[in-house]
């Protein structure tokens, strides 16, 4: 017996076991193969690899330069903070000297009562007293930006305004007074803005969340909210934000996405488009599953315009941020609790109340929760074509996250009686990722088939296949079709689209 309990020799292994590692194999007698005999048997123990896939030598040159960028992101130093230039400081400057004298010659509700147009007209005169007071000089060019910044600072949301009227940025991310971030084409970038101090960057903060009834402060330090263009707004002040108060914009498009243009950016391929267009169109129970950022809502708008314009829809949503293109569409918004804690009205509360308000489509925003069972239960009781996105990488992962969501809840069933719900309620799951070249694409298409046993039972009908990276850092991939007759074409006879959903499945 060893130390550690075993028999030594082979009577101290079952029959049939591994030897240990280490342990040697007995020699063979004079007629034992020889050795290129046992290669091509496949009888050594580590038979050799082939000549292209062993590694790359450690001093090859992929290598070095995988390490060289590694040193680089080592050793780089970043400050951090937004830098604003020569003339945007100089016309800040002038503002912080200019804004005190202005205000007390204005009033302020009379000022709130005129668009920035009229305000600009009427700011104009005083603004030239105060400036010949302070016994500054202003070219035509720095009056215009001095006005500007003036009027966005009393009606709109000072340093934000540039930002958000700047098209091609899609995300704003404040993070206290002396740091902003903004993302642009997929990449995040500094921005050139700066806020007076926690106090400024405060009120603008409240300005936001006020304009949509909503509240932030010590008491409530979140809040959800929206811009008069759609834009998702999310605040987050101190004690919970350390570095002051946080404010994350996410802005979309005026124009209105549809699938077509998504195609354009390469986010699918043409059979996928008219696939997912077939989708919408033939009233299939459809998820959008992806991680944050990756274009859940930008789809669920653009899958929105392939319904009837005769049916009616109804959204839910904590904010509203769907753009529906449909002429009978009614958004829903949940409610958060008063200060007593009282009054709240959840996503679920709508889901109940909406299937009263005969819908002929019901559209979640987004779920997180045990609202998930309502949302089934509406797709199975004559609401078909109901569409909702959910956190989740993968389809397989979705289904899981939409178990676990019921779960949650206090539904006292099992779960085999959930997975039964999914499987019956769901009939496609739409994948979408942004990879880390910035762009975004839908990487799966996924049929809800049925249940086998205990395990809901899924196929591909389309993925995206990773091929590799161009010099610039794009990545280079294809859509790919599965080739299979896909299990909802039943769906697409009824409305007339099955030859061409079998056509692009194929």
């Amino acid at each position: 017996m060893s130390a550690f309990g075993r028999k030594n020799g082979p009577s101290g292994m079952g029959a049939g076991a591994r030897p240990q590692f280490g342990v040697a194999r007995p020699m063979g007698g004079g007629n034992a193969a020889a050795p290129e005999e046992k290669a091509e048997k496949g009888g050594e123990q580590f038979p050799p690899l082939p000549q292209d896939s062993a590694p790359s030598a450690p001093g090859s040159a992929a290598s070095a330069d995988a390490r060289a960028r590694l040193d680089e992101r080592m050793n780089s130093v970043h400050s951090g903070e937004s830098e604003v230039g020569g003339f945007e400081a100089s016309v800040h400057k002038i503002k912080e000297q200019v804004l005190p004298r202005l205000l007390e010659r204005v009033d302020p509700e009379a000022a709130a009562t005129l668009t920035k147009d009229e305000l600009s007209e009427e700011f104009r005169p005083i603004i030239m007293e105060v400036l010949a007071e302070l016994k500054v000089t202003l070219n035509r060019r720095e009056q215009f930006a001095l006005e500007k910044v003036l009027v966005d600072e009393l009606l709109g949301f000072g340093p934000l305004e540039e930002l958000l009227n700047d098209p091609d940025i899609s995300d704003i991310m404040v993070n206290g007074p002396d740091q902003t971030y903004v993302e642009k084409k997929g990449k995040l970038v500094i921005a050139p803005i700066r806020f007076r101090d926690e106090q400024h960057l405060f009120q603008i903060a409240q300005r936001i969340v006020n304009q949509v009834g909503r509240r932030v402060d010590q008491t409530t330090p979140l809040a959800d909210a929206r811009l008069k263009d759609g834009s998702r707004v999310n605040v987050i002040v101190p004690p919970l934000s350390l570095r002051g108060t946080a404010i994350s914009i996410r802005k979309f498009s005026e124009k209105p996405i549809t699938l077509d243009m998504l195609q354009g950016f390469g986010s699918m391929s043409e059979k996928m488009c008219t696939a997912l267009k077939i989708a919408g169109a033939c009233r299939m129970n459809i998820v959008i599953s992806g991680g944050t950022g990756s274009g859940k809502t930008t789809m669920l708008n653009a899958l929105s315009k392939m319904i009837d314009p005769g049916e009616r829809v109804l959204t839910i949503e904590d904010a509203a941020e769907l753009r529906l293109q449909q002429p009978h569409w009614l958004p829903l918004e949940t409610r958060p609790p008063n200060l007593e804690g009282q009054g709240a009205i959840t996503i679920g509360d709508l889901v109940k109340n909406a299937l009263r308000m005969r819908p002929d489509r019901i559209i979640l925003g987004e779920i997180r929760g045990a609202e998930c069972f309502d949302l089934l239960a509406a797709m199975n009781t004559g609401h078909d074509g109901s569409m909702c996105t959910l956190h989740a990488n993968s389809p397989r992962e979705c289904l899981g996250r939409m178990e676990n969501m019921i779960l949650m809840g206090d539904i006292k069933i099992p779960k085999e009686a959930i997975s039964r719900q999914i499987a019956e309620s769901v009939d496609l799951i739409v994948q979408v990722k942004r990879l880390r070249d910035g762009s975004r694409r839908t990487t799966d298409i996924t049929e809800v088939i049925g249940m086998e046993g205990d395990v809901i039972v899924t196929q591909n009908l389309f993925k995206f296949e990773y091929l590799d990276e161009s010099e610039d850092g794009k990545i280079l991939g294809e859509f790919r079709s599965s080739g299979l007759r896909p299990y909802t074409l039943e769906k697409a006879r009824q409305f007339g689209f099955d030859q061409a959903y079998l056509e692009a499945c194929l």
